[in-house]
């Protein structure tokens, strides 16, 4: 059976379905770009140094993992023009992060954090992605290169 819109499909995979994307309100946009990006409003519960009032890094890596393993899942949907719930299912399962790598490069101030990346790399298993954080005014806060599954 036939996706009528398998970008919402992929869409519900990474905010609907995912308990720890949904406990952060993770917000995803761009996918039928190649490049999506993920961004989370700032809250209190992700500070991280409480007297400054900066991002958590674990918050900041997991927007950068998230991020570089959604790129790499596009790129291999769109290579194998996968369309369908039970084909775009079947990739989903195969995706795991291998390596990542986060440079911190200043402490996260802002309202909105947005990550973005795209792929250096995709063979038959692995992809290689690099991936970027700002905040809404466009700061780069942390960069990354991830290595992920894909087969």
């Amino acid at each position: 059976m036939k996706s009528d819109d398998p970008w919402k499909i992929i869409h519900d995979f990474y905010t609907q379905h995912i308990p720890f994307h949904r406990h952060l309100e993770l917000k995803v946009m761009d996918w039928e770009t190649g490049s999506p990006k993920m961004y989370v409003d700032n809250k209190e519960q992700y500070v991280g140094n409480f007297t400054r009032g900066n991002l958590h890094g674990g918050v900041a890596a997991t927007l950068l993992d998230v991020v570089g393993g959604a790129v790499a899942y596009v790129e291999v949907v769109n290579r194998k023009q996968l369309n369908t719930t039970d084909e775009l299912m079947e990739q989903f399962s195969k995706m795991g992060t291998i390596d990542i790598r986060i440079d911190y490069l200043r402490p996260g101030f802002g309202k909105r954090f947005i990550a973005s990346g795209f792929v250096l790399r995709t063979g038959n298993k692995v992809s290689v992605t690099r991936m970027e954080l700002h905040n809404e005014e466009d700061v780069l806060i942390a960069v990354g290169t991830g290595a992920y599954i894909v087969g």
